[in-house]
C-alpha cells in the first residue's frame, strides 16, 4: 500500500479547513480551495481548482450538499490525474452519492464522517467508507489520520447511514429543548438543570454543549456544527424515504439561525403565550360547560368536525356552544385535557390536545390564525375513542 503524498481540499469551510490542518499537521502535502475564494488559516490554498487537483493523488471532498459536490467535480474532472481518488467526506443523499460513484467508478471514495471539528482536530472521527479495494487502500492512510474506519457495501448505503445517524443527533437536541422549555416552566435555574442533564442520557451533547446551553453570547465562529447544516441533512433523510420528519421542520423553522451552533436550537424558548390563550380558553369551556370561552377560542367561522355515534358531524361554532349548558360536568373533577404540541408557522400554527373525559378520550387536532394582532382557532377535527 503506498501512501498518497499530495491532498487537495476541495472546500474550506469548518470541517475542510479542520480536515485540511489536520491532514497538514501530518506531514502530508495539502493544497486547499474554496469557492468562496476565502482564506483557511494556515492552509496553502489555490486560486484556481483545476491547479489544485492537477498533481494530487487524493482529491477530498468536503462541501455543504450534493449539488456543490457536482457542480466542483464536473469542474475539475478533466483536471484529475488518471490515478488520482476522490475522495468525499460531504453529507449527501443517498441518490447523489450513487450518482457520483456511477459516474466516477473504482477512483471514488465515499466516506461521510461521524463528528465535527474537535473531532477532526483529535483524528478521532467515526468514517463510514465505501470503495472498491485498490481506492480504499490508496486513501486508508488519509483516512486514519482522520478516526476509525468503518467499511460498508456501497455509497448510497454510506449516504444513507451518515443521514441515520444524523437524525439520532437532531432528536437529541430536540430532546434537549424539551428538557430546557419544561425547566423553564418550572422556574429551575438553568445551571442546576444543565449539572443534572450531564448526569442522564443526554450528558455527552450537554457537557459538549454547554457554552451554547447557558443563554451567554457565544462566538458564531465557535460553531462545530450548524443550525442550518443539521436542517440541510434531516431535509434530505426526510426526501429520501419519503417518511416526514419532523425534526426536519422544525429546525428548519428554529430562530436560532442556519449559522448558529446546532446547541442554540435547544435554547429557543417555548411558543409564546398568545399562541396557547385559544387553546386555554378551548380548556376553560370544557372544565366550566360556559360556551363564551369557545367564542373566545374560536373564530366565528369555525367549524368542529369528527365522527359522533358513528356519523360524521360538522358543526358550526354557534351550534357547537349549544351543546353546553353553562355547568361543569358531573364529574369534572375526573376529567383532565393536555396541550401535546403547537407547531407555529408564521401567522398559522398546528396543535394537538388529549382530552380524558369519562370512558371516552378525544384527540383534537386545531389549525390557528393569527388575525387582529391574536390567535384563533379557525377550525378543529377530533376523534373519539374509548
Amino acid at each position: 500500500m503506498t501512501a498518497p503524498q499530495t491532498i487537495t481540499v476541495l472546500g474550506l469551510g469548518r470541517m475542510g479547513t479542520a480536515v485540511a490542518t489536520r491532514l497538514a499537521d501530518q506531514d502530508w502535502d495539502v493544497v486547499g480551495w474554496t469557492r468562496s475564494g476565502r482564506p483557511a488559516g494556515a492552509v496553502v490554498t489555490a486560486d484556481d481548482p483545476d491547479d489544485a487537483v492537477a498533481k494530487a493523488d487524493v482529491v477530498l471532498l468536503a462541501l455543504f450538499d450534493g449539488p456543490a459536490c457536482r457542480q466542483v467535480v464536473d469542474r475539475v474532472r478533466g483536471s484529475l490525474r488518471a490515478d488520482a481518488v476522490v475522495l468525499n467526506i460531504s453529507t449527501i443523499a443517498p441518490a447523489e452519492a450513487a450518482g457520483l460513484a456511477r459516474d466516477l467508478g473504482a477512483s471514488y471514495v465515499h466516506a461521510p464522517v461521524l463528528g465535527s471539528v474537535p473531532a477532526v482536530a483529535a483524528g478521532s472521527l467515526h468514517i463510514l467508507a465505501a470503495a472498491d479495494q485498490g481506492a480504499f487502500d490508496r486513501v486508508r492512510p488519509v483516512l486514519e489520520a482522520l478516526g476509525t474506519v468503518r467499511r460498508v457495501d456501497d455509497a448510497a448505503t454510506a449516504a444513507a447511514l451518515k443521514l441515520i445517524a444524523n437524525n439520532s443527533l437532531a432528536g437529541a437536541v430536540l430532546a434537549l429543548r424539551d428538557a430546557l422549555r419544561q425547566a423553564d416552566a418550572l422556574g429551575l435555574p438553568r445551571a442546576q438543570v444543565l449539572d443534572v442533564l450531564e448526569l442522564g442520557q443526554l450528558g455527552g451533547l450537554v457537557a459538549r454543549k454547554r457554552p451554547f446551553l447557558t443563554g451567554e453570547p457565544a462566538d458564531a465562529a465557535a460553531a462545530a456544527f450548524t443550525v442550518g447544516a443539521l436542517a440541510k441533512d434531516m431535509a434530505l433523510l426526510a426526501a429520501a424515504t419519503g417518511v416526514p420528519l419532523r425534526s426536519a421542520a422544525e429546525l428548519a423553522g428554529s430562530p436560532a439561525g442556519p449559522e448558529a451552533d446546532i446547541a442554540v436550537a435547544a435554547t429557543v424558548p417555548a411558543v409564546d403565550d398568545a399562541v396557547l390563550e385559544p387553546l386555554r380558553a378551548y380548556i376553560r369551556g370544557h372544565a366550566t360547560g360556559d360556551p363564551a370561552h369557545f367564542r373566545d377560542a374560536f373564530l366565528p367561522t369555525a367549524h368542529i368536525e369528527g365522527l359522533r355515534d358513528g356519523v360524521f358531524v360538522s358543526w358550526p361554532l354557534e351550534e357547537y356552544c349549544t351543546l353546553f349548558n353553562g355547568r361543569p360536568a358531573p364529574d369534572e373533577p375526573a376529567r383532565s385535557r393536555r396541550i401535546e404540541a403547537v407547531d407555529v408557522h408564521g401567522t398559522v400554527a398546528t396543535a394537538t390536545m388529549t382530552l380524558w373525559h369519562g370512558a371516552d378520550t378525544f384527540s383534537d387536532i386545531f389549525l390557528l390564525v393569527r388575525v387582529d394582532g391574536g390567535w384563533r382557532i379557525a377550525n378543529k377535527a377530533y376523534h373519539r375513542h374509548s
